[in-house]
């Protein structure tokens, strides 16, 4: 299953406001293009949040809805796909404290169940999400930088 590992830098906030910032899906349409729009329903009983998506991915839209558990004190985000465009999405999110600014680790794996095709699509569907996911954190948090791998 392909995956995406990003490692990306913040300096403009702390790893808190990081955090609530990447927590607060609903607004992601209003500080990103890449994404289209976001519906939160409250947290269920067992704490898990479902949320719509509609992301702008490469020359169409992909859709899906999925589970969030957040989990504010280990400053993480896990999701998983429940219904959508991908046979299978999930991954997490995680926020680390820096003596100027913080880390955010993504984490993701994905299938988009065309095995036929899976070849040509999975690397094009990889940096697709990569640069993605750049774009979306950089409209929530101002400049960021990539760590390189080898300095994670």
């Amino acid at each position: 299953m392909p995956t995406v590992n990003l490692v990306l830098t913040a300096t403009e906030v702390d790893a808190a406001e990081c955090y609530q910032r990447l927590s607060d899906f609903a607004r992601y349409p209003e500080l990103t293009d890449a994404v289209r729009s976001v519906e939160v329903d409250p947290p269920g009983p067992d704490g898990a949040v479902h949320s719509r998506w509609t992301v702008l991915f490469r020359n169409g839209l992909l859709r899906w809805t999925e589970s969030d558990t957040l989990d504010p004190v280990a400053r993480t985000i896990t999701f998983r796909q429940l219904t959508g465009d991908f046979e299978t999405f999930e991954g997490q999110w995680s926020v680390h404290e820096r003596e100027t600014g913080c880390d955010i680790a993504f984490d993701a794996h994905f299938d988009l169940g065309i095995p036929s095709l899976a070849a040509i699509l999975d690397p094009v569907a990889e940096s697709t999400l990569r640069a993605n996911i750049l774009t979306i954190v950089r409209g929530l948090l101002g400049a960021v930088e990539p760590v390189p791998p080898s300095h994670v």
